[in-house]
């Protein structure tokens, strides 16, 4: 049986720096793209294109190709877009709010990269802070924490940006409540999958998101 070659650190090193390179790039971009009324239109047509991208690099930097990585894959694509179609449908568990085009083609109403957003925010959350705790409910805890604040930091930026909007004239309370309990629950799945889950990408990655959506309450005047 021959063995994989696998790359060398300078090589697999330079890798990681030019993907750093290019999420700072592309997060960048887009958030002086989104912040210019005139540019404004032509890069929210490229929203949905940037998660893709996002999407891509984290597979490609993923070390944890086990049976179970798929199957948590599936279960956090699913569980957040499943949820977000119960409420976009009922007015339960979020609140009562509609998707606007911004975030591309819809499957139910819902928009399909939303299950590839609740997929990223899970993975790079779980990424960050999976050696910090061998307890598989605390750190569930700190992951669904985290991604509640990225919600709360995006939310008034998604709602100027069309990505979504309330009918209502606040953001729910409830919202950031369901939002956490649901996150914590796709979090025990991620804890609970038999899968390498460091990533060289994931802290960076997410700090752009962040950085991306502060920048944008920012500039946006939301």
């Amino acid at each position: 049986m021959h063995k994989i070659a696998k790359a060398p650190p300078k090589a697999q090193n330079k890798r990681v720096i030019i993907a750093k390179v290019v999420v700072v790039a592309l997060y960048l971009v887009g958030a002086i793209g989104l912040s210019l009324p005139e540019y404004r239109d032509y890069f929210l047509m490229l929203t949905p294109a940037q998660l893709l991208i996002t999407l891509l690099l984290v597979l490609g930097f993923h070390r944890g190709w086990s049976d179970a990585f798929p199957i948590f894959a599936a279960a956090a694509f699913w569980m957040g877009f499943g949820a977000e179609l119960i409420g976009i449908h009922t007015g339960y568990i979020f609140g009562d709010y509609v998707y606007g085009p911004t975030l591309g083609p819809m499957l139910w109403q819902v928009p399909i990269v939303i299950g590839i957003n609740w997929f990223l925010l899970v993975y790079l959350t779980g990424a960050v802070f999976y050696k910090l705790t061998d307890n598989d409910f605390f750190a569930a805890l700190l992951g669904a924490g985290a991604m509640t604040v990225v919600d709360y930091i995006m939310e008034p930026v998604a709602v100027e940006l069309d990505f979504w909007y309330w009918n209502s004239d606040n953001i729910p309370s409830g919202n950031y409540l369901t939002w956490f309990v649901v996150a914590f629950l796709i979090h025990l799945i991620y804890r609970k999958g038999n899968f390498e889950k460091g990533n060289p990408l994931a802290a960076m990655i997410l700090t752009a998101m962040i950085l991306f959506f502060t920048v944008l309450n920012f500039t946006l005047g939301v």
